[in-house]
Protein backbone atom coordinates (compact mmCIF):
# COMPACT_ATOMS: atom_id res chain seq x y z
CA UNK A 1 0.00 0.00 0.00
CA UNK A 2 1.46 3.33 -0.97
CA UNK A 3 1.19 6.43 1.19
CA UNK A 4 -0.51 9.45 -0.43
CA UNK A 5 1.52 12.60 -1.01
CA UNK A 6 0.19 14.18 2.21
CA UNK A 7 1.94 11.50 4.29
CA UNK A 8 -1.19 10.25 6.05
CA UNK A 9 -3.11 7.13 5.22
CA UNK A 10 -6.68 7.65 4.01
CA UNK A 11 -9.43 6.90 6.51
CA UNK A 12 -11.56 3.85 5.74
CA UNK A 13 -15.30 4.31 5.25
CA UNK A 14 -17.62 1.34 5.57
CA UNK A 15 -21.08 0.99 4.08
CA UNK A 16 -20.41 0.51 0.38
CA UNK A 17 -23.24 -1.45 -1.24
CA UNK A 18 -20.69 -4.06 -2.33
CA UNK A 19 -19.36 -4.45 1.22
CA UNK A 20 -15.90 -3.23 0.22
CA UNK A 21 -13.98 -0.57 2.09
CA UNK A 22 -13.93 2.86 0.48
CA UNK A 23 -11.59 5.67 1.45
CA UNK A 24 -12.75 9.13 2.42
CA UNK A 25 -10.85 12.20 1.38
CA UNK A 26 -13.06 14.63 3.29
CA UNK A 27 -15.07 14.71 6.49
CA UNK A 28 -18.22 14.97 4.35
CA UNK A 29 -17.53 11.53 2.91
CA UNK A 30 -17.37 10.12 6.44
CA UNK A 31 -20.41 11.93 7.82
CA UNK A 32 -22.73 11.58 4.84
CA UNK A 33 -24.61 8.29 4.98
CA UNK A 34 -24.65 6.11 1.92
CA UNK A 35 -28.12 6.16 0.28
CA UNK A 36 -29.97 2.92 0.84
CA UNK A 37 -32.80 3.45 -1.61
CA UNK A 38 -31.70 6.72 -3.24
CA UNK A 39 -34.17 8.56 -1.01
CA UNK A 40 -33.11 12.22 -0.86
CA UNK A 41 -33.02 13.89 2.54
CA UNK A 42 -34.69 17.28 2.63
CA UNK A 43 -33.52 20.16 4.77
CA UNK A 44 -36.91 20.01 6.51
CA UNK A 45 -36.20 16.39 7.53
CA UNK A 46 -32.79 17.43 8.80
CA UNK A 47 -34.34 20.26 10.83
CA UNK A 48 -36.93 17.90 12.35
CA UNK A 49 -34.25 15.37 13.29
CA UNK A 50 -32.18 18.10 14.94
CA UNK A 51 -35.21 19.37 16.86
CA UNK A 52 -36.00 15.85 18.03
CA UNK A 53 -32.41 15.25 19.18
CA UNK A 54 -32.39 18.48 21.19
CA UNK A 55 -35.80 17.67 22.67
CA UNK A 56 -34.74 14.16 23.76
CA UNK A 57 -31.57 15.56 25.35
CA UNK A 58 -33.52 18.30 27.12
CA UNK A 59 -36.14 15.86 28.46
CA UNK A 60 -33.39 13.55 29.69
CA UNK A 61 -31.63 16.34 31.58
CA UNK A 62 -34.85 17.81 32.95
CA UNK A 63 -36.06 14.48 34.29
CA UNK A 64 -32.70 13.25 35.57
CA UNK A 65 -31.51 16.50 37.17
CA UNK A 66 -34.64 18.46 38.09
CA UNK A 67 -37.77 16.32 38.35
CA UNK A 68 -36.39 13.13 39.96
CA UNK A 69 -33.75 14.54 42.32
CA UNK A 70 -35.62 17.69 43.40
CA UNK A 71 -39.35 17.80 42.65
CA UNK A 72 -40.49 14.24 43.31
CA UNK A 73 -38.47 13.81 46.54
CA UNK A 74 -40.00 17.07 47.78
CA UNK A 75 -43.32 15.21 47.64
CA UNK A 76 -41.77 12.02 49.05
CA UNK A 77 -41.72 10.19 45.72
CA UNK A 78 -39.11 8.55 43.45
CA UNK A 79 -35.96 9.36 45.37
CA UNK A 80 -32.73 8.20 43.65
CA UNK A 81 -34.08 7.23 40.22
CA UNK A 82 -32.40 10.10 38.34
CA UNK A 83 -29.12 8.26 37.61
CA UNK A 84 -30.92 5.08 36.51
CA UNK A 85 -33.11 7.11 34.18
CA UNK A 86 -30.03 8.89 32.84
CA UNK A 87 -28.44 5.55 31.94
CA UNK A 88 -31.50 4.65 29.88
CA UNK A 89 -32.25 7.96 28.18
CA UNK A 90 -28.63 9.12 27.66
CA UNK A 91 -27.72 6.62 24.91
CA UNK A 92 -31.05 7.31 23.19
CA UNK A 93 -30.30 11.03 23.20
CA UNK A 94 -26.80 10.37 21.80
CA UNK A 95 -28.29 8.26 18.99
CA UNK A 96 -30.71 11.07 18.08
CA UNK A 97 -27.82 13.56 18.00
CA UNK A 98 -25.83 11.29 15.68
CA UNK A 99 -28.89 10.91 13.44
CA UNK A 100 -29.19 14.69 13.36
CA UNK A 101 -25.57 15.08 12.24
CA UNK A 102 -26.02 12.50 9.50
CA UNK A 103 -29.27 14.06 8.25
CA UNK A 104 -27.79 17.56 8.08
CA UNK A 105 -24.84 16.29 6.05
CA UNK A 106 -27.03 14.11 3.81
CA UNK A 107 -29.23 17.11 2.99
CA UNK A 108 -26.18 19.34 2.43
CA UNK A 109 -27.78 21.88 4.76
CA UNK A 110 -26.04 25.25 4.78
CA UNK A 111 -25.65 25.08 8.59
CA UNK A 112 -24.40 21.49 8.68
CA UNK A 113 -21.03 22.32 10.27
CA UNK A 114 -22.50 24.59 12.94
CA UNK A 115 -25.09 21.93 13.81
CA UNK A 116 -22.36 19.28 13.86
CA UNK A 117 -20.38 21.30 16.41
CA UNK A 118 -23.50 21.84 18.54
CA UNK A 119 -24.49 18.16 18.39
CA UNK A 120 -20.95 17.06 19.26
CA UNK A 121 -20.98 19.37 22.29
CA UNK A 122 -24.30 17.86 23.42
CA UNK A 123 -22.93 14.33 22.87
CA UNK A 124 -19.85 15.19 24.97
CA UNK A 125 -22.07 16.54 27.75
CA UNK A 126 -24.27 13.43 27.62
CA UNK A 127 -21.19 11.20 27.80
CA UNK A 128 -19.95 13.02 30.91
CA UNK A 129 -23.41 12.77 32.48
CA UNK A 130 -23.49 9.04 31.66
CA UNK A 131 -20.20 8.52 33.52
CA UNK A 132 -21.52 10.51 36.48
CA UNK A 133 -24.69 8.41 36.51
CA UNK A 134 -22.67 5.18 36.49
CA UNK A 135 -20.62 6.48 39.44
CA UNK A 136 -23.76 7.51 41.32
CA UNK A 137 -25.22 4.01 40.94
CA UNK A 138 -21.95 2.16 41.58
Amino acid sequence: MSVPSGGALPRPVFGDETGRVQHADTADAVLTPRPVADAPVSQDQANRTFSTSVLVSAVRCTLAYVVFPWLLPAFGLASGVGPALGLVIGPIAIAFNIASIRRFHASDHRWKWQITVLNCAVIALLAVLFVLDVRALG
